[in-house]
């Protein structure tokens, strides 16, 4: 099972992956973690990669795309996997449609979390983080005991750069424009998928279920 999943920022898209992984026992693969990978085995794209980010500059689609090669050419994807944060341009998901061709893969299903940007602000925005421990609440959903104090060390609370309202209502512009065509793209082959991002996790993780398990009902 080869699946592709798109989502903005605060959709849920980590947690949904896991559960993917989980289940059907496939590897996510995202195009970070591959980078990383490739550079700490010295592969061959792996070492372009580092020469390139060592200088300070931004790896090229095809030193990426050499990566998602390797990557899926290993034993633990001949089941499946989850290809998360790629493809993000209309040129990047021909090459990969490419790839996949010359590996003998298809791609299974495009899944899309859908949900209302105004959901995704209410719930990046309310996030806070302790300055000491790391442990994550919210203003509405997940409390601290005492404003803004850290109910396991103690410690303040912050909320982090990347969960401001303005962040993240251009993180949600930046995601739209990127997948706006690759929706397009995807719809075109047949592939696309839409999964209702808006109800709890575990909702959302029966609407996966039944779109993995070939289930009635229709989420095209």
């Amino acid at each position: 099972m080869n699946l592709i999943l798109f989502g903005p920022p605060g959709a849920g898209k980590g947690t949904q992956a896991e559960f993917i992984v989980e289940h059907h026992s496939i590897p996510q693969i995202s195009t970070g973690d591959m980078l990383r990978a490739a550079v700490k085995a010295q592969s061959e794209m792996g070492l372009k990669a580092k020469t390139i980010m060592d200088s300070g500059g931004l790896v090229s689609d095809e030193v990426v795309l050499g990566i998602i090669r390797e990557r899926l050419s290993q034993s633990d994807c001949e089941k499946g996997f989850v290809l998360d944060g790629f493809p993000r341009t209309i040129y990047q998901a021909d090459a990969l449609a490419s790839i996949f061709t010359s590996l003998g893969k298809t791609v299974d299903h495009v899944i899309s979390l859908e949900i209302d940007n105004g959901e995704i602000i209410n719930r990046l925005s309310g996030r806070r983080t302790c300055t000491a421990c790391g442990k994550g609440y919210h203003t509405v959903n997940a409390a601290p005991k005492t404003e803004l104090v850290c109910d396991v060390c103690g410690e303040k609370l912050i909320q982090r750069d990347d969960d401001r309202e303005d962040t993240v209502r251009n993180r949600l512009s930046v995601y739209e424009q990127q997948t706006a065509p690759l929706k397009s793209y995807y719809a075109s082959l047949g592939l696309l998928r839409h999964i209702d991002a808006t109800g709890t996790i575990a909702d959302i993780q029966r609407q996966i279920e039944v779109l993995l398990e070939g289930r009635s009902g229709d989420n095209s």
